[in-house]
């Protein structure tokens, strides 16, 4: 059937796609109908639904552009093309090379690990371990999982015997100055930004040989 440019859907159509993301509420008035019927609109229209802001939002399948972790950003709204917050994490932490840490999850899909990943805690795609004190998920699969814990330990193994330049320290000194309230992973992001690739391991044992670990929350990983 050939679209009406003139009929009540198609015109909510236009303004949905103009405006990229809608409550159901929004599109329940344009559609001048009631809430469930929106809801049925939005399934028909494969429709997209954020995994922050309790799910309120939705965009249609051709607006958002993904990047490759398969996740887009709309001001302060997220969505992911696999799905809701956990079936995104599931995602994550089985095609990573070895395994996420709480905040490396965090930093991905653009949350505070601790507000959400508590609520995942046995879930069946996902292997919570300790790993050098941090909480650790890994793929419950064994053939992933193998891998992903050979890549972490041989990671760790290399950081365990990499030291800082003196231009690394001096600059890692001059960032955690600049920001003291920064964590560890968030420091060797910022270092990492302007070309200085250290590691939060290398940090940490950095600042505990020379005693400035603070036992902050800041400075401690995410127990989550």
């Amino acid at each position: 059937m050939t679209p009406n440019p003139n009929s009540i859907e198609d015109k909510t159509l236009q303004v949905f796609r103009k405006k990229k993301v809608m409550r159901i509420d929004q599109l329940a008035r344009l559609l001048e109908r009631s809430v469930p019927t929106a809801r049925r609109r939005l399934k028909e229209w494969k429709t997209y639904t954020s995994y922050n802001h309790n799910g309120k939002y939705y965009v249609l399948p051709d607006v958002p552009k993904f990047d490759a972790n398969g996740l887009w950003q709309y001001d302060s709204i997220r969505f992911s093309k696999h799905g809701t917050l956990k079936e995104t994490v599931i995602h994550l932490v089985k095609n990573s090379d070895m395994g996420l840490f709480a905040q490396e999850i965090g930093r991905l899909v653009g949350l505070a690990p601790h507000s959400f990943l508590s609520h995942f805690r046995g879930a069946s795609g996902l292997r919570r371990e300790r790993f050098n004190g941090r909480w650790i998920y890994f793929s419950p699969e064994e053939t992933i999982l193998n891998v992903q814990k050979r890549e972490r330990e041989r990671w760790a193994q290399i950081q365990s015997t990499s030291r800082l330049t003196d231009a690394e320290a001096v600059q890692l000194l001059v960032e955690k100055i600049q920001h003291p309230h920064l964590s560890l992973d968030d420091l060797s992001q910022a270092l990492h930004t302007k070309g200085i690739a250290i590691s939060s391991e290398s940090i940490r044992r950095f600042l505990s040989q020379h005693g400035l670990l603070k036992k902050t929350t800041d400075t401690l990983s995410f127990d989550t």
